[in-house]
């Protein structure tokens, strides 16, 4: 099916609508660029959709992908997207059997299973990425059974899973920051939050600008954004923490020196000081 030509299914009123590579662009000149928004679209209309994506298309497992492949994959779902799929059902092959499929022409053509074989499809890149998508759906049933017991009522342990937080303020290099706080929670199986304190000195259109920026990477990682005010950073950063079960924090230290310094050092004691017990990370970052 045409997935372009979502008013037409929408006006049908399907009961369940298949919707294939989920990641994928649609044919120019389409409504919507991506499929993925298509999906979105008819499945907001009260049809339920069935769909496919590979996890080499999850966009913050993309880094990772490349550096197991070598290859780039520019097809993307954002994190944020696969977060909100009520039920993730894993089609689990071996790396054996999926190459057997490959050489019998089921996934490609005859003529370029070899070459595909040779290159991303190789075992050891079959069993990295097998392992990702075993993470990947081993999260989707932590967050069902979260949502269940929430809906329940019933008390549960807050330890089930870490919960990583990274604060950020407007500069840009903060976004290495983000990646780096997503690739430890990817790390521990952990959620991942960011936190942004409004102490005033964003107000320019320039800071709004990469604010925005910054907010919206955090988000196509699977981040939780969490914003608040303060006349500093350090107190509430700690309220933040507390309110929300918060395992580990994640600083940035620029390379500065003289007051600037002694202000850093000084907050972050204050934040260890009214915070509960936890981890707290210090990552160094160019300033830009």
């Amino acid at each position: 099916m045409n997935v372009s030509s979502s008013p037409g299914i929408i006006a049908r009123r399907p009961a369940i609508c298949v919707v294939d590579e989920f990641a994928h662009t649609n044919t120019p000149g389409s409504a919507r660029v991506k499929r993925w928004e298509d999906a979105r679209l008819i499945r907001d209309a009260g049809i339920v959709v069935w769909t496919t994506v590979n996890v080499q298309h999850i966009e913050s497992l993309t880094p990772m992908v490349q550096s197991i492949t070598g290859i780039q994959v520019r097809e993307t779902v954002p994190d944020w997207v696969m977060q909100r799929v009520n039920e993730v059902v894993l089609a689990d092959l071996t790396p054996e059997a999926l190459q057997t499929r490959m050489r019998r022409g089921d996934i490609y053509p005859i003529e370029r299973a070899d070459r595909a074989l040779g290159n991303f499809f190789r075992p050891g890149n079959l069993m990295a990425l097998r392992e990702l998508a075993l993470q990947q759906v081993a999260r989707a049933v932590d967050r069902g059974l979260e949502s269940h017991l929430e809906r329940e009522g019933t008390e549960h342990s807050i330890g089930v899973r870490e919960r990583i937080a990274v604060c950020i303020s407007s500069n840009p290099v903060a976004q290495y920051l983000i990646a780096r706080a997503a690739r430890m929670a990817q790390r521990i199986d952990g959620e991942l939050f960011v936190i942004y304190v409004d102490i005033g000195v964003d107000e320019s259109p320039e800071n709004q600008r990469t604010l925005a920026q910054n907010i919206r990477f955090a988000e196509n990682l699977g981040a939780k954004v969490l914003r608040t005010k303060g006349k500093s950073v350090a107190e509430p950063v700690a309220k933040v923490v507390r309110e929300h079960h918060i395992t580990e924090v994640v600083f940035g230290r620029s390379a500065q020196k003289g007051w600037r310094r002694y202000l850093y050092l000084s907050a972050i004691h204050k934040f260890l000081r009214d915070a509960p017990p936890i981890d707290v990370h210090i990552v160094t970052q160019e300033v830009k």
